[in-house]
């Protein structure tokens, strides 16, 4: 995910929201191309990280942000590669304001597609929640590392893990994460402390297995599953 712009560079937690927030697909509305790509065993992403307020120059250049501003999340967005050439070489073709509503409506598409909103209830906010848990541990009990095939060397179990993460297990953390902060007042004490630690694993999920990162981090809190019961 290129963008090597110093201070105006992201930090790895935005790149890591960044990439959450897309879905997975380029935020400029007419384009909507899968930044991740299969070739046979080996999965690429195409991604690249764009300044919406210009780092230098250009028609949307702003001298009073401060370089750590314009590397900051409200200041970035996912494009493919074809879209970040085009809005960064025909700037006065694409104000500011135009790739701001691009991804505002970006996200509001996703909130759509996901089902996120505000529930009455947590008997209603745990009929949305149960599916997606459900789908992620058949998932890992199938596919995960704690099966038998982590014995075989030969296996490609491991890449089809992995694939399933990044299409299914991580998108579907996202939607959690959404539901239950959108439903943030249903939670009690105890499952505000739970969610936390449920964020924390997800940045750190996600910084493994999108940026292959070393560390894997903190565990999935079981007892988040069990949230709104």
């Amino acid at each position: 995910m290129s963008c090597k712009r110093g201070k105006a560079s992201p930090n790895p937690f935005t790149k890591t929201k960044l990439f959450a927030n897309s879905g997975g697909y380029c935020q400029n509305p007419e384009c909507n191309e899968n930044l991740f790509k299969t070739f046979e065993e080996k999965e690429i992403h195409i991604a690249e990280i764009a300044h919406i307020i210009s780092v230098n120059k250009g028609a949307r250049k702003n001298s009073k942000l401060t370089p750590e501003e314009k590397g900051s999340y409200e200041n970035l967005i996912l494009l493919c590669p074809n879209c970040h050439t085009t809005i960064d070489k025909a700037e006065d073709d694409f104000p500011t304001e135009l790739i701001l509503k691009w991804k505002s409506e970006h996200k509001s598409k996703l909130d759509n597609v996901f089902g996120i909103k505000k529930y009455k209830n947590r008997v209603e906010a745990r009929k949305h929640l149960e599916p997606i848990f459900l789908e992620n541990k058949m998932i890992f009990d199938i596919y995960g590392p704690n099966t038998d095939e982590r014995y075989n060397p030969e296996s490609t179990m491991p890449i089809l893990w992995l694939k399933k993460i990044r299409e299914f297990i991580i998108p579907n953390n996202r939607k959690i994460l959404n539901i239950i902060d959108s439903n943030y007042d249903l939670l009690d004490s105890a499952e505000k402390v739970v969610f936390e630690k449920f964020k924390h694993h997800l940045h750190d999920f996600e910084s493994k297995h999108i940026y292959n990162e070393e560390s894997n981090g903190i565990q999935f809190p079981i007892k988040i599953s069990e949230t709104y019961v």
